[in-house]
């Protein structure tokens, strides 16, 4: 298993691109926007396989109903679609909220996202 990526809200989408790319040498891919939410994100790739996920919503200046602002999860990347299903069983099964999933989103990924004990969002990924 590895981390698949951090993810964090951020204000200035272009600015932080700019930032994440340029003093620490990653490399974005297209820009994702889903127009119906208002969202827009870019992955920022380094050496080695780490991401950054940038992402800016309308009205995410304000915290959102978990007061979250700023680092907005984690994704473990687990190996496959079965891996996601049974690890997902496995948390629920224990006392963990999915908050949703397992499904594929807008972007193509297969997840599911569970919270942690203290309410932090952990996303399975393939």
């Amino acid at each position: 298993m590895k981390i698949e990526h951090i993810a964090i809200w951020v204000h200035d989408l272009e600015e932080m691109k700019k930032f994440y790319t340029t003093y620490f040498d990653g490399i974005a891919n297209a820009k994702y926007h889903n127009t119906e939410k208002k969202f827009e994100s870019y992955f920022i790739s380094y050496i080695g396989g780490a991401r950054i996920e940038l992402m800016r919503k309308s009205g995410i200046d304000k915290p959102d109903v978990n007061g979250r602002v700023g680092l907005a999860h984690i994704a473990f990347s687990v190996g496959s679609k079965e891996a996601v299903n049974q690890l997902t069983e496995r948390l629920q099964k224990d006392g963990y909220l999915l908050v949703n999933g397992p499904r594929i989103t807008g972007d193509g990924y297969y997840e599911s996202v569970i919270e942690d004990p203290e309410g932090n969002l952990l996303e399975l990924t393939v």
